[in-house]
């Protein structure tokens, strides 16, 4: 029998798994809901690791590719307080190991490897069901069904493939983010790009934060964080955008005016994104015929982890995968084996970097790590 893979989801996870399969000779099919690469924005910048997302282009051929994509200087980090006081200032001197690219701009080059005809487009899956020996079956909003020996889930945070190895859902982590964007940033609002600068901005307060990044050219992005619950910001009208960025901005009364203008500013309206979390150390018992990878395995809240940790999953994956062609047990089992501390490991050191960020010492915790980091960095 020839190897064939089915993968639901066309994230930087499923795509990557699909271009190292693809890179060994084995043929795979991407499924996904969206209806074109470009049906909706892919989201802003990504700091790309050289322990796990790096790799992971590496075994996927496109690391020239990738290198291509990086913005130069948009490592840098500056961490100021309410009133725009700079409490703490890193450059980037190019000697890093995070990268920053555009997350689009990564997608797309995945996308372009591939052969056409592997992302079907406009599928979105309603479910799925055991068919027995391994088998399984997906089923489409339209109806229509595809049947297959080795299904992946790289379907995200509400994976539908995940009920066929676990009963875990995700549960809100009692924080969301509102994002905003500023476009000309440098020419129609210099005083926030100059708080802002050349990377990153963290401006804290206990249960609340602005987390701005200087994105290509001078496009600045803003995640406002807040920690409230789900009903209060059913509470607030999203459908007036200046009227919800008002509302938002309150929570922020007193800050430096360059700092809230990332939020009453903004020229898109402010979008709401509550932050979901699987328990951590989330696994299951092996369940032939089918995994999961990146969000739909280990779902945390934010931690600059989790694109980096989807694309080594899918490398993994894939390698495991290339490495045992005729013995499909034996490929998910090391792959899962491997794969279930490697997420765990990721979402408790995010459950410690969200108290560094927004619990009671911050903004000064963040500030120890932050010296802590760099210097460990410097030490040859």
């Amino acid at each position: 029998m020839t190897l064939h893979v089915t993968i639901i989801g066309a994230g930087l996870g499923g795509l990557t798994l699909a271009r190292v399969l693809h890179v060994h000779g084995i043929p795979a099919t991407v499924y996904e809901a969206e209806a074109s690469p470009t049906a909706r924005a892919q989201g802003g910048m990504l700091d790309i690791h050289d322990y796990n997302g790096q790799p992971a282009l590496r075994a996927a051929g496109l690391i020239e590719e990738f290198r291509g994509l990086i913005l130069e200087g948009r490592e840098a980090m500056r961490l100021v307080d309410r009133d725009g006081a700079v409490l703490f200032d890193q450059p980037d001197d190019g000697t890093g190991g995070r990268p920053e690219v555009q997350r689009g701009e990564l997608r797309q080059i995945l996308l372009d490897s591939l052969p056409a005809g592997t992302v079907r487009w406009g599928r979105k899956v309603s479910g799925t069901r055991a068919l027995g020996e391994g088998r399984h079956e997906v089923t489409f909003a339209d109806g229509t069904t595809v049947a297959t020996s080795l299904l992946v889930g790289a379907d995200g945070a509400w994976s539908r493939v995940r009920p066929l190895l676990s009963d875990a859902t995700p549960e809100y982590t009692g924080m969301s983010s509102v994002e905003t964007y500023l476009f000309d940033a440098d020419t129609r609002h210099p005083a926030s790009a100059k708080a802002v600068g050349g990377g990153a901005l963290f401006t804290l307060a206990p249960g609340k934060g602005l987390l701005a990044h200087r994105e290509r050219g001078d496009t600045l992005h803003t995640y406002v964080m807040l920690a409230q619950p789900r009903d209060w910001f059913a509470n607030i009208d999203f459908t007036d955008s200046a009227a919800a960025a008002a509302r938002i901005a309150e929570e922020f009364e007193g800050w430096a005016p360059e700092l809230t203008a990332l939020i009453v500013d903004g020229d898109t309206a402010p979008a709401l994104r509550p932050l979901y979390a699987l328990p951590i150390g989330h696994r299951w018992d092996r369940v032939p015929g089918v995994t999961l990878l990146g969000d739909a395995a280990h779902l945390s809240a934010p931690n600059g982890e989790g694109a980096n940790l989807a694309m080594y999953d899918g490398a993994e994956l894939g390698r495991a995968l290339a490495a045992h062609p005729d013995d499909i047990e034996v490929a998910l089992a090391k792959y899962e084996q491997a794969m279930f501390p490697r997420g765990a490991e990721a979402a408790s050191e995010g459950t410690r970097l969200h108290e560094l960020l927004y619990g009671d010492d911050t903004p000064h915790g963040l500030i120890t790590a932050f010296t802590a980091f760099t210097e460990d960095e410097q030490t040859p």
